[in-house]
This record gives C-alpha cells, structure tokens and sequence, in this order.
C-alpha cells in the first residue's frame, strides 16, 4: 500500500511509543523510568541481590563467606547503587540464552565478581538459598517506596496545598449550593473547595501509613534450603534484619511470594485520593461553566479548531480521564495481586510490570489539575447575582424561626410560597413581615439576604490545616 510504513522500520520513540506515558507523555513522567522501567527493576533486583550477598557475610553462622574487606564492600556498594543501563542490556542479552530473567542478572553478577578473589571464593553464594521472588517482591517494595515517597505524596501535598490555599482566597465569597443541580442553601467557595482538600489529606495521610513488606524466605516461605544448609543459623531473624535493613517491613507469614496485600492498600488509597480529585475535577468544571469561575487566557493557546471564543476546562478534562485510567489499572492490581493458587502461581508476574502505569497516569493528573488551579479567577460578581436570584433559598432559615416560636405548618407555609416559584426580596420580606414572632426575630429575618446566609463556612474554612 502507498505510503504504508513498516513497523520495523520504526524505532522507539515518543512519536513511536505504544502507550502515552513513553511517548506523548513521556516527558511529564520521566522521573519513574528509573523506577518501574525494565531497567529500573533489574537495577532493583541486582541491588538486592548484592546487598544479601553482603548480609550472609556478616553472618558468623555461615562461614563459608567470611567478612568482606573495605576494598570488596566498597567495590560491592558500588556495583549495588551503580548498576548501569549498559549493565541491565548485559543482563538482557544473558536473559536470551537463560529465558530467566532473574538468573540473568545473577550471572552478570557472577561475571562482575570474577578478579576479586574474596569474591570468586563465595560465587555460588549469590543469590544463596533464594527463589526469585525473594529478589522480586524486595525490588517491587523498594520500587514502591520510591515511587510513593519521592514522586505521589510530593505530588498529592501540592495538589492539597494549592486547592487549601485557593479556599483561603476564597473564604468569604459567598455561592450558591446546589443539591440535585438545584439552588440550595448558599455556602462559600473557599469552604467547598477545603472539603476537597481535607478529604485528599486524609488519604493522602492513609497512603503514606501503609507499610511496605517483604520477604526473603525461600520456595514456599519455610526456609527449607536454608535451614538444611546452616541448621544452627536463625534464617527467620536474620531475614528480617535484612528485610529492614533497606528500609521495608518484613512479613513472616509467606508462600513462595509476598502476597501483595500492602499493595493492595497502598493503591486503595491512592484510588480514593484520585476519586476525591474526580469529584474536585468535576465540581470545578461545573463552577467554571456557571461562570462562578473565569479562566486566565494564554497567549497562541487555542479552544477549539473551529470556534476561536472557547475558552475549555482541558485541564480538569484532562486530569478526570487520566484518573480514570490510573483507577483502572490501580483496581486490577489491587484485586488480582493479593490472590494466588496455591503457594504460587505466575499469574501475578505480568501484572506487577505494570507497577507503574497507574502511578504515572495519577501524577498527570495531578499536574493536569494544578495546570488547572493556576488558570482560575474567581467571579464574585457572578457568584452574587446568582444569589440575588434566589431569594427561596432563605425558605429554610425563615421556616426554622417559625418553629421555634411555634407558629404552625412552618414547613408547609413556606412550600407553598416557595416551591417552584421565583422569589424576590420583596416578596419573601413582605411575608416574613406577616409573621407573629418577636421583632428582634424579624428583624433578623429582614435582614437576612442569601449572600449572608452562610452558617460558618468562612470559620471552617479559615480553621482548616492540611
């Protein structure tokens, strides 16, 4: 076919990429390629396996791997934290004969240790008594506190921070609520905008308490090999001081996998923040389009193809979809990964290499939604002549009064003024001045406008600490 392009003549690129996290978006997710790429989990897994390497050497039980000189433990922590991209393509092109990935990189590291005769003595104690996913689920934990403590809560604490700080701006800017799309008795914006931001806190804050686990506990997470081997050696705690050594909690109770239940956790938390951010999304669309918010212009930015007046919520718009595929994703991993027949089946392997692709649509939705943020303006005038047209909302209040002083069918009175019908401040003055009520009570009711029918939302709003 004429013009018909060739995949193989199509390298990877960002033009090129598959999904848009390599390539679209590639540029506003980098950061985790270092983190859930193919190299990033090689990297992980050959650190973990020197760093237990290490471990067994300061182990007086095991003698056959004596203590390391200052020479080879320096030579070792820097094949741990310097494992190379040229490196992991060694491990690649070893995994092409092997077809095991895992046992790849133990042979690359066999290859790196040879010329250090201390460790050409203790080759055949890499990756000593260890089933792959004792390397695994360590490199996946890591891979996870790394995501979660450098790149989403950062993320998450802005996203939090900027809709706080806007709600502030906003405390007193009265607005009208609506319950079922319908006027409903007004409130403020900055208190509506730090509900948002005190719901994301909390499970922001539940994110960052779920503990990370791992395991290194062989086959079946018995310690067989090892106790076999060294039946004086305390394998149970010796692997929980390695385990905690590199910054994980250690689960004692496994098959021959972690069984992924704090992942579970972790991504439920971040689902609820991304659902929270959806209904902030949501609601801030909706403000802008009843025109509670103005929305700053940039320069050469265009609305649409056809109709050069648009000014569009893309952001918000932007920020909901990748939400909703973060959640997607995040939600099969919480559900599949804590399941496994037996004490192990593979089915987990595939999923868990996709770590990373709810995390990365979740931080551009968050960039999307502080893109966002930053283009608001809010429209006080607009907010109040909206008020202004909806004297019934004052219903509730005026129908409260009324039954403190006892005057019967309160309720029912004020239905049938009100429901369905468009009111004035004339028109709901001259009925509260029929009431039989005290006149400091009136007064009050005659007082009393929407815009300043606002309970305490301004105090709520100025007490929230996020």
């Amino acid at each position: 076919m004429e013009g018909k392009v060739v995949a193989e003549d199509l390298e990877l690129s960002e033009l090129t990429a598959v999904t848009p996290l390599d390539g679209r978006y590639g540029g506003k997710v980098k950061a985790l390629r270092r983190i859930f790429s193919e190299y990033g989990l090689i990297r992980f897994r050959a650190m973990v396996e020197v760093r237990w390497l290490q471990q067994l050497a300061r182990e007086e039980g095991v003698s056959e791997v004596p203590p390391f000189s200052e020479a080879t433990q320096a030579m070792l922590d820097a094949i741990a934290t310097g494992f190379s991209v040229e490196d992991a393509l060694q491990v690649k092109s070893v995994e092409r004969v092997t077809n095991h990935d895992v046992k790849a990189i133990e042979y690359v590291l066999k290859d790196k240790f040879q010329g250090n005769e201390e460790l050409e003595r203790v080759l055949e104690f890499t990756h000593f008594a260890c089933t792959s996913e004792d390397i695994n689920n360590i490199s996946h934990g890591l891979m996870m506190t790394e995501a979660i403590q450098e790149h989403v809560l950062p993320a998450m604490d802005q996203v939090i921070k900027e809709i706080a700080r806007v709600a502030k701006e906003l405390a007193d800017v009265p607005m009208m609520s609506r319950t079922h799309g319908q006027p409903a008795s007004p409130t403020t914006m900055g208190k509506e905008l730090a509900n948002a931001a005190y719901r994301l806190k909390r499970q922001r804050d539940q994110l960052q308490q779920v503990p990370i686990m791992g395991k290194i506990a062989g086959a079946v997470g018995n310690y067989n090999a090892h106790l076999l081997a060294y039946p004086d050696v305390d394998w149970q705690g010796l692997a929980e001081t390695f385990v905690t050594s590199l910054g994980l909690q250690w689960n004692p109770y496994v098959t021959q996998i972690e069984p992924h239940d704090y992942m579970a956790e972790a991504f439920g938390a971040i689902i609820r923040f991304n659902n929270i951010l959806i209904d902030f999304d949501r609601d801030t669309w909706g403000y802008i389009s009843l025109g509670y918010f103005k929305q700053k212009t940039i320069a050469g930015e265009v609305g649409s193809s056809t109709m050069p007046h648009k000014v569009n919520p893309i952001d918000f718009e932007n920020s909901e979809g990748n939400l909703g595929i973060a959640n997607a994703i995040m939600d099969h991993l919480s559900n599949k990964l804590p399941i496994s027949r037996w004490q192990r089946d593979l089915t987990d392997s595939t999923v868990l290499r996709n770590l990373g692709v709810g995390v990365g649509h979740s931080l551009l939705a968050y960039q999307s939604t502080l893109r966002g943020i930053s283009k608001l303006e809010a429209n006080a005038a607009g907010m109040s002549a909206d008020l202004d047209n909806n004297w019934e909302v004052l219903a509730e209040p005026i129908q409260t009064v009324m039954r403190r002083y006892g005057i019967p069918e309160p309720y029912e009175k004020l239905k049938a003024l009100t429901r369905g019908n468009r009111i004035t401040r004339e028109g709901m003055q001259a009925f509260v001045a029929t009431l039989e009520i005290p006149q400091e009570a009136k007064d009050q009711l005659m007082c009393l406008t929407p815009a300043t029918y606002i309970g305490n939302a301004v105090e709520q709003t100025k007490a929230l600490k996020v």
